[in-house]
């Protein structure tokens, strides 16, 4: 694997690592359209607007979320390609390039 390809892989893990990361991208997978308003995600997870803005720029600049301001409030929506990617890397055959 490219050390670019495996950097940018252990991104999308380090983002991942955080459980109220998980929880915000679980809510948006789960979302219609895996798209929702900055303005329900305090609310609906129990965390203040902040702890909303420090995950959330975590999680987009891992790519794992687009952000679109709409009017006065952003809509977050999950990178589904992405996540295939980290999926693909953990469905790897056990043994799979082992040597002995």
């Amino acid at each position: 694997m490219p050390a670019v390809e495996s950097a940018s892989l252990a991104a999308v893990f380090k983002a991942l690592s955080d459980p109220t990361r998980v929880r915000l991208l679980r809510y948006l997978a789960d979302s219609e359209s895996g798209t929702a308003c900055a303005c329900h995600l305090p609310g609906a997870l129990g965390i203040s607007q902040p702890t909303l803005s420090f995950h959330m720029k975590k999680l987009h600049d891992a790519g794992l979320v687009t952000r679109d301001k709409r009017g006065r409030w952003v809509h977050y929506t999950v990178v589904r390609e992405r996540l295939a990617q980290a999926r693909g890397f953990l469905d790897v055959a056990p043994g799979a390039g082992a040597c002995c």
